[in-house]
């Protein structure tokens, strides 16, 4: 079996049905595993056995149900267009056939007003409307239909027809009555299109981020190519061109410095403000800037191998992706319509023959019923909010790899952190040096260490090596390194020697030693000429971000863990540090993840696991919620849910918030979504009319301020939804 995965654009839907509709259709066909058809990002994500199937047959099953599959950017920009234009053609037949048509209600245009000829002048200027401004809710309506459900389109079809059609038979007969309803059909129609015009416009924010990070790519690449520079297309770099990149300039693909040094803004991909040191042998990240000096880089992936394609792909599979939450939307979505059907012909019924009303009061509250009710809203709630949500993380370097995850973190109990690299930097560092005897200096035994360890490959000497980078070293002569002791070398005429204590200590070095591995560091002796002049104290150095961070993790009301392989000593000296009370140590990379399961026993609640190396990718994946360390390895991001950018563990916390905050708004939005339903439905089959304190509005709802209600609700949740773009995260 072969996997692929598809994202199509989707054009024609209206509301949750639509999507619903597609998403049943596409789950039919053979070799289809998976399909997500999102309403508010207008996507369907596809998952299939290629052997079996093929896009060719996924768009065409698409078509064949009533909607149009675009692959060309431009065509959705035209679509826009063109619901602009039907909407001003709207206005400028509607406004003059409202204007006349209240001022012949209200007696202001004299006895010439009621004659035939007017009626014909009110049809002439709502055709125009009814069947070319209005024809897409026609189609909507049989494309629905056709496929066994009912949408949005079918609402407004019915209740505009109703309309349309009943002041025709009152013109052709005027047996059926006297008053047209003319300007209702024609405002509800021109009033709806505004909303839908209204609604794209502020969906299309909810993709701001998508569309700012593919701004970001570079269109060329300055390259060296046989000894001449040249600029290309930046489709026609290949990994191991050697690509320059000057000051001010954005990095066009993924590459290794070889040559130069400067500092770079990462900002847009990491949320880091400040800018990275690079110098040769350090990766950067193409679309970051070079903010200094010229570089020189050796492409190492291209295309959609880089950082900033994967980054894209992954926002625009978790909005893409359905929530959870999202299936009790869909659920309701798919019987609101007929349900509200039945609500309208029992309105009519009730007002015309239980009541007795006339039949043209009891027909415009049917209509009143039938446009007001909005399943657009209820298709709208989440979607919108997990779209402004992922795109927030994106901004900040919380990559959610689909909603499910973001979903998920509000309900952790349980953070696990792994230490190395985690809240660890993963790289021996030099934290102190101790002189113990007379007549030296830290610079000296800095200088002598430093110009001994050039020659050596262990981690401890290259981290004393880069600590003292700064001081002017010697040549060592004469390097041997003693196995299981250190290293000697003769450094400017005298002998040096590295070890630990076995070669020779006094009782004060032994005091100072016991001090430093109290504190979780790697002691390592100077020996000048076989006399004892230092000791250097080296670790794995805590990140400067990671005791802010646990303190917001314990603000949130989270349990913290340290999962580490190392000893027990050195793991309670690392989490006593940074505030951590609970470790589990000396924990093998096999045996991570039955921690990660006895954690979710324990806790009775969902577990977090954050990670970054190879040996977390068993924990990562069975903890509820994985995190990998952006700047760890790629095994790790795979197999994680959320992907941190900046390693910063601040921002473990900050996914959390954030996911807190976007399942308060999706609740916030189903809420109005039902309560809007609940309250207006009732309103306009006229529940409130023997309440005769109230204005005549409420107690008689009017389908055109039905039909206003009902485009408000779809924007106001998608406005309620963009809120989260200024939500700040801070615990």
């Amino acid at each position: 079996m072969s996997k692929k995965q598809i994202t199509l654009a989707i054009t024609g839907m209206t509301c949750a049905n639509c999507s619903n509709t597609i998403e049943r259709n596409l789950k039919r066909l053979k070799g289809m595993e998976q399909v997500n058809v999102n309403f508010a990002a207008e996507k369907a994500n596809c998952q299939f056995d290629s052997s079996l199937l093929n896009e060719t047959e996924i768009i065409q099953k698409i078509e064949s149900v009533g909607f149009g599959v675009v692959s060309d950017k431009t065509e959705k920009p035209k679509q826009v267009i063109n619901q602009t234009h039907k909407f001003w053609i709207g206005v400028i037949f509607t406004v003059p056939l409202f204007l006349l048509s209240m001022s012949r209600d209200f007696g202001l245009l004299g006895n010439w007003a009621q004659e035939v000829w007017v009626n014909w002048l009110m049809l002439l200027l709502t055709l125009p409307v009814q069947f070319y401004v209005g024809w897409d809710y026609y189609v909507g309506s049989w494309k629905s239909l056709k496929n066994g459900s009912a949408n949005m389109d079918v609402l407004i079809a019915m209740g505009t027809s109703v309309a349309f059609f009943y002041s025709l038979a009152v013109m052709l007969n005027p047996i059926w009555g006297e008053h047209v309803y003319f300007e209702t059909a024609a405002m509800i129609i021109t009033i709806i299109k505004l909303g839908k015009l209204l609604e794209a416009k502020a969906k299309s924010k909810t993709g701001a981020a998508i569309k700012k990070l593919m701004g970001l790519q570079a269109k060329t690449a300055r390259v060296i190519r046989n000894g001449v520079e040249s600029s290309i297309a930046i489709e026609s770099v290949v990994v191991g061109d050697i690509v320059i990149v000057r000051p001010g300039e954005s990095f066009p693909v993924d590459g290794k410095v070889i040559e130069g040094e400067s500092s770079v803004d990462e900002s847009m991909l990491t949320g880091e403000s400040l800018p990275v040191h690079k110098q040769k042998g350090d990766n950067v990240i193409g679309a970051t800037i070079n903010k200094q000096g010229l570089l020189k880089i050796e492409a190492t992936k291209v295309g959609a191998e880089t950082a900033l394609a994967k980054i894209i792909r992954l926002v625009e599979e978790a909005q893409g992706s359905k929530a959870p939450i999202q299936h009790l939307a869909d659920k309701v979505a798919s019987f609101f319509v007929p349900i509200i059907i039945l609500i309208a012909v029992f309105t009519l019924l009730i007002w015309w023959i239980g009541i007795g009303e006339d039949f043209n009061l009891a027909m415009i509250r049917m209509v009143a019923v039938l446009v007001i009710a909005c399943p657009c809203a209820l298709g709208l709630a989440t979607p919108t909010a997990i779209m402004v949500g992922t795109a927030k993380g994106a901004e900040l370097g919380i990559l959610f790899k689909n909603s499910e995850a973001l979903e998920l973190a509000h309900k952790l109990k349980v953070v696990v952190l792994d230490k190395t690299g985690t809240v660890t930097t993963g790289e021996p560092t030099v934290t102190d040096v101790i002189v113990v005897a007379d007549g030296f200096q830290e610079e000296d035994i800095l200088h002598f260490a430093a110009s001994a360890e050039r020659g050596s490959e262990h981690p401890l000497g290259e981290a004393i090596v880069k600590f003292a980078k700064q001081l002017q070293l010697s040549e060592p002569q004469e390097f041997q390194a003693i196995s299981g002791h250190g290293i000697i070398a003769m450094v400017d005429n005298r002998q040096v020697a590295l070890g630990n204590h076995k070669l020779q200590e006094t009782e004060k070095a032994g005091k100072i030693r016991a001090d430093l591995q109290a504190q979780a560091k790697t002691v390592v002796n100077v020996y000048i000429d076989k006399q004892l002049v230092g000791l250097i104290g080296i670790a794995d150095t805590v990140k400067t971000s990671s005791k802010a961070a646990v303190e917001e993790l314990h603000k949130l009301g989270l349990q913290v863990v340290m999962l580490t392989g190392d000893n027990q000593a050195t793991a309670e000296a690392i989490a006593k540090e940074v505030g951590i009370e609970r470790v589990l140590a000396g924990v093998l990379p096999e045996g991570k993840a039955n921690a990660i399961k006895q954690l979710q026993a324990e806790s009775q609640g969902m577990v977090a696991m954050v990670g970054d190396g190879i040996n977390d990718a068993p924990a990562l994946a069975q903890a509820d919620v994985g995190m990998a360390i952006g700047t760890g390895t790629d095994i790790a991001m795979e197999t994680a849910d959320v992907t941190l950018m900046r390693g910063d563990l601040r921002t473990v916390s900050q996914a959390i918030a954030l996911s807190k905050a976007t399942m308060r708004t999706i609740k916030q939005n189903l809420f109005w979504a039902f309560g809007y339903n609940v309250l207006l439905v009732p309103v306009a089959m006229g529940v409130l009319y023997p309440f005769t304190g109230l204005p005549m509005m409420l107690r008689s709802l009017h389908p055109a301020l039905a039909a206003g209600a009902m485009a408000f609700s779809s924007v106001s949740v998608v406005m309620n939804s963009l809120r989260l773009r200024i939500k700040s995260l801070k615990t």
